[in-house]
């Protein structure tokens, strides 16, 4: 398998199961809803689990794209190929996301707030401040890749071996650090599904928010440079 298609499939597995969890727990009449907070983290984590355990063997399983500038920034990959990476996540991400649509239509169109279908695709903060939620999104990002440097052990990513440990490390940024904004703590799981949102025609849907759109991209690509500073210093 080439690296595009498996990390193509990694981060559309990714969405699917991340943001279809959130669906679960937000959409009218669904069996999950009113789940809460505990069942979206957990959710997300295995999420994780599935996506790294399905492709770390043909691609590393980045799926996110902080992930791919800081193994790029490390030296472990090439520069030259992470438009390849980030153009696979972002392809997979909207792909996830269509994917959670098509499952949950029924759902979404008899759900009337429209801030939770926006929710389902993508983060929004929970006190609206640029700096703050800059702030959190590149914290969150910066223990997610101190972390996974330490779980991959210097390689170009991750392997089926290393699914477990990373899921619970995102697990616990989301119990711990995901109320502010969401954690979304990757470019693509964000952007992706907001364009995905945009274009689909999802009944009663609101704006996909771009004006915050910025901060869930910069902010973990701020979070993973300064966490990969860290790590090659301590090497």
């Amino acid at each position: 398998m080439s690296i595009f298609l498996a990390e193509l499939i990694g981060t559309a597995l990714l969405i699917i199961l991340g943001d279809g969890v959130v669906a679960n727990c937000l959409l009218n009449k669904s069996k999950g809803q009113n789940g809460g907070w505990i069942v979206i983290t957990f959710g997300w984590a295995m999420a994780v689990f599935v996506g790294v355990f399905a492709v770390g063997a043909y691609s590393g399983a980045h799926l996110n794209s902080a992930v791919t500038i800081a193994m790029a920034a490390a030296g472990n990959i090439t520069w030259d190929q992470v438009p390849m990476y980030i153009g696979a996540q972002m392809l997979g991400a909207f792909l996830g996301a269509c994917g959670v649509y098509a499952a949950y239509k029924q759902h979404f169109d008899i759900t009337p707030d429209a801030d939770a279908k926006l929710g389902i695709f993508c983060t929004a903060p929970a006190i609206r401040s640029t700096i703050p939620n800059l702030v959190t999104e590149i914290i969150g990002t910066f223990v997610l890749i101190f972390g996974v440097f330490y779980i991959a052990k210097g390689d170009v990513g991750l392997g089926a071996v290393d699914a477990l440990p990373v899921a619970l490390l995102v697990l616990a940024i989301g119990l711990s650090l995901g109320g502010p904004t969401g954690y979304a703590i990757n470019p693509a799981r964000d952007l992706g599904p907001r364009i995905a949102h945009a274009i689909l025609p999802i009944k009663g849907k609101r704006d996909s928010d771009w004006g915050y759109a910025w901060i869930p991209v910069v902010g973990p690509i701020i979070g993973a440079l300064l966490a990969t500073a860290l790590h090659l210093a301590l090497k």
